[in-house]
């Protein structure tokens, strides 16, 4: 697996951005299957460069995985994000923005996204506000083929617009869980990723 830890050139460094939204999306969409679990025990966990704002966060989350089994971090998913009615952590941006589900947050998302001519997967039982289709937004964005949207701009534009105003939020409710372990990890560094990526957004 590589990351944006393993990184250096600038191209790599795009690359390796939409990797981390790719990795982030999978591990917050579901938990980890015995294959990617493997991938992060044995990945890096030096940067290039000594004191890189990411390098710590990432440790902790190598070092988390390497001792936790795939059967422990399902469980922790489904008592974090699972269940029946209100669960533990709420995964959805609209919950943060409005207070509820399925609000104005959600309908501006849609129309933002049918302009980049994204629709839901039919297939996919969560609204498109769920990070974890927001953070696939982004990688596509990062990595797609069509540079017509597929560039900084529209990057800097979707983040600021609907990760941006809530995604620390939820980090910060998934670290602050007692039943968070191997997520608290996760958190951390998904707000580091994030705190990263504004300050590049901002630099536009």
């Amino acid at each position: 697996m590589s990351t944006p830890l393993q990184r250096s050139s600038a191209l790599d460094e795009e690359v390796a951005r939409a990797e981390m939204y790719g990795l982030l999306a999978t591990l917050f969409y579901q938990a980890p299957d015995t294959d990617l679990l493997a991938q992060l025990q044995a990945a890096v966990t030096e940067a290039p460069e000594q004191g890189g704002f990411l390098e710590e966060p990432w440790r902790a989350l190598v070092a988390q995985a390497r001792d936790m089994s795939t059967a422990q971090i399902a469980q922790e998913y489904s008592a974090l994000f699972g269940g029946v009615g209100k669960p533990e952590v709420y995964l959805f941006g609209s919950h943060y923005l409005s207070g509820f589900l399925n609000e104005k947050p959600l309908v501006q998302l849609r129309d933002d996204l049918a302009g980049l001519g994204l629709t839901r997967d039919t297939r996919m039982p969560e609204t498109e506000d769920h990070v974890a289709y927001l953070l696939e937004v982004m990688r596509y964005l990062i990595a797609g083929d069509d540079v017509a949207v597929c560039n900084l701009t529209r990057q800097a534009e979707f983040f600021s617009r609907h990760l941006q105003p809530w995604v620390s939020q939820m980090c910060q409710a998934i670290t602050a869980h007692p039943k968070a372990a191997f997520y608290g990890r996760l958190a951390v560094l998904t707000e580091a990723f994030a705190s990263v990526e504004a300050q590049g957004f901002d630099l536009l």
